[in-house]
């Protein structure tokens, strides 16, 4: 005999709660199976760096430099000589004039067919940057521009360098000195390259600009900003700008199956603040309870203490590890794969190590701190500097707000000396033109190194150009191992004559590249998301 339906409404409230229990399993379960399907796709998906190195490349002009022995240590002479020349920013108000002056001369004696092509147009711009224009023979197609810059940071012997600074001495296939990887390397590279293909009698299809700043260590103000001031005046407007900026990290980045080229599509904001307490000054005999000294310190070790919001994901960043994702090995391959949602575990993985945790947050460094004049005075004035690196998903006002608030104290006086907001981002999809020939143009040079785009922790003379072009990308082929980023405004910077010659290879293939008239379609292929 049929059991009777009982209706819903007579059912026990045991009943009731072990059904909805099971609809609520079941929903669970399904929303497990979704998320499995979804980044089990995305984690077998193709790299992102597949699409347009197999779409049809339109031919691009093909000069091949044939650089030779004596072409070889030319080209190093000129180099070395470039390094011995101490072209020092100090600040604003000390620059090494003497130093500029003999720079231009060398560029002139060093590259004597670019000076006198008739093809190259050549202006000094605030007596020691210099801007070149070279004309296309298509002037429908937009103009690009390459930087570098003359001025290189301080550096003394007797930090620990294995030769001096500015010797250009060669150990062991390295060059060491001061300017080898910031910036001369790349300014001397991109003139010989010119150079070599103004003797075969390459003539562009698109034009291009090149600018050296001679002021980039001190902000670039009279450098690039009166070579900006030179090109609005005349309307110029460019398809992209390329700086020095991100390199290529061979066994840098833990967990990463080969190198990486890493181009810079932004950089970081940054700001210069000073906090300063004033209170009456004593004898330090009968000391108050709280010193100018102790309240600064204070206020200091609360922004110590209290960093600034992990951001990772929010900003470029993502899109670097995302790209790089199908070289790690498994687990990592999984989680890069899904940053959708993994971003706050690898976030607080990334923050553990100041290299990696300048990319997930606003960094906050005390730089400055100063107090006292005598050591039986207690002082009435203590004042400290901070140096912050704007991440890009925050403002300066952002920032500036979050530093009064962790600070916390009405007696802490909080100024801005200098700062700016983030620099916008840059494209890097398979539509942007710029970053597409730079990524062909590294990948021609190296086929095995996986290509991203990435952020610039520090800052550049291009962030001067945003008002000339939307795409800025910053990027030099320098192969950094680990431990090499330390060079960088540090002791012992260096670089291979070998890596030297590829930086000139490089710049040579880049100009010939950007002369096709537009970016092939993109390929799609079953794999790619």
């Amino acid at each position: 005999m049929r059991a009777a339906r009982v209706p819903h409404s007579t059912l026990g409230p045991k009943f009731k709660m072990i059904r909805v229990s099971k609809i609520i399993i079941g929903s669970g379960f399904a929303v497990v199976l979704i998320l499995i399907t979804i980044v089990s796709i995305r984690t077998l998906s193709l790299d992102v760096n597949a699409g347009l190195q197999l779409a049809h490349w339109e031919k691009a002009s093909n000069i091949s430099l044939d650089i030779d022995h004596h072409k070889r240590e030319e080209l190093i002479a000129h180099f070395k000589e470039a390094i011995r020349i101490p072209t020092v920013s100090f600040s604003s108000t000390e620059i090494n004039t003497t130093a500029l002056l003999r720079f231009n001369l060398l560029l002139q004696r060093a590259f004597p067919t670019v000076f006198s092509s008739s093809l190259v147009h050549h202006e000094l711009v605030a007596n020691y940057s210099h801007l070149f224009w070279v004309p296309g023979s298509q002037p429908n197609l937009m103009p690009y521009l390459m930087l570098a810059h003359i001025d290189v940071v301080p550096a003394s012997e007797s930090d620990g360098w294995v030769a001096p600074p500015f010797s250009a001495q060669e150990i062991d296939g390295f060059i060491y000195g001061r300017g080898t990887i910031d910036d001369k390397g790349s300014l001397m590279g991109i003139l010989q390259a010119l150079e070599y293909l103004l003797i075969k009698g390459y003539a562009p299809r698109r034009g291009f600009y090149i600018g050296l700043g001679h002021d980039e260590e001190i902000s670039g103000y009279k450098g690039a900003m009166n070579i900006v001031r030179l090109l609005q005046q005349r309307d110029v407007q460019l398809s992209f700008v390329l700086d020095e900026g991100l390199a290529v990290l061979d066994g840098v980045i833990s967990g990463l199956n080969g190198p990486a080229a890493l181009i810079g599509v932004s950089e970081k904001g940054s700001a210069t603040v000073k906090l300063s307490v004033s209170a009456p000054p004593g004898h330090a005999s009968m000391p108050p309870r709280e010193s100018s000294i102790g309240i600064l310190a204070a206020a200091i070790k609360r922004l110590e203490e209290n960093p600034m919001p992990r951001l990772f994901g929010h900003g470029p960043e993502r899109a670097t590890f995302e790209h790089l994702a199908h070289k790690f090995r498994y687990p990592m391959k999984f989680i890069l794969s899904n940053l959708w949602l993994f971003s706050p575990l690898v976030g607080r993985f990334l923050e553990q190590k100041p290299d990696s945790n300048a990319l997930v947050r606003t960094t906050t460094a005390i730089t400055i701190f100063n107090a006292g004049v005598k050591t039986n005075v207690i002082p009435s004035l203590a004042e400290a500097y901070v140096n912050l690196r704007i991440h890009s998903a925050q403002s300066l006002q952002e920032v500036l707000d979050l530093i009064r608030y962790t600070v916390g104290d009405h007696r802490v006086n909080i100024e801005l000396i200098e700062g700016f907001d983030p620099l916008p981002v840059s494209s890097s999809d398979e539509t942007s033109y710029g970053f597409q020939i730079i990524k062909k143009t590294v990948l021609d040079m190296f086929p095995t190194v996986v290509v991203a785009p990435g952020v610039c922790v520090g800052n550049t003379d291009s962030r001067h150009f945003k008002a000339l072009t939307t795409d800025i990308y910053r990027f030099i082929p320098l192969w950094f191992k680990p431990g090499d980023a330390k060079r960088f405004h540090g002791i012992n910077e260096r670089i291979s004559t070998k890596n030297y010659e590829e930086l000139i290879l490089f710049y040579s293939r880049l100009i010939q590249n950007c002369d096709i008239q537009k970016l092939p379609e993109p390929h799609t292929s079953l794999h790619e998301l």
